[in-house]
C-alpha cells in the first residue's frame, strides 16, 4: 500500500508539473499571465483612442502581443494615425507600438 501511495504521489506531481509547464510562455506563445496583461493593454489603448476627438475608433484595429501593440486599419489623415500611435505609447506597460495604419 505504501508503494502504491508513492507511485500515486509521483504521477500527481508529474501531472502538476506538466500543467504548470503548459501555462509558460515562449517566444511565439504567451503565458496565461501575459495573455491577460495584453488583453488589459488592448482595452486601455482602445479606450484611449475612443476618448480622443481626433481619432475615429471604428477605423483602428488594436492587437497586443507581449506588450507590443499593433495598430492597423484605414484612417482619414496622417494626423489621426500619428495621434493613435501617440495615445498607444502613453499607456503604461506598452513596450512598443507598430503602426500599420493606412491613410486613405
Amino acid at each position: 500500500m505504501k508503494k502504491f501511495n508513492s507511485i500515486r504521489g509521483f504521477f500527481f506531481g508529474l501531472a502538476i508539473t506538466l500543467a504548470l509547464a503548459g501555462c509558460a510562455g515562449s517566444k511565439r506563445h504567451e503565458s496565461t499571465g501575459e495573455y491577460f496583461d495584453d488583453v488589459l493593454l488592448t482595452t486601455k489603448v482602445k479606450t484611449s483612442i475612443l476618448g480622443d476627438a481626433r481619432t475615429k475608433f471604428l477605423q483602428i484595429h488594436v492587437e497586443t502581443f507581449k506588450g507590443v501593440v499593433q495598430l492597423s486599419g484605414f484612417v482619414d489623415s496622417q494626423d489621426a494615425a500619428d495621434r493613435a500611435v501617440h495615445l498607444a505609447r502613453t499607456i503604461k506597460g506598452v513596450r512598443q507600438v507598430n503602426n500599420s495604419l493606412i491613410v486613405k
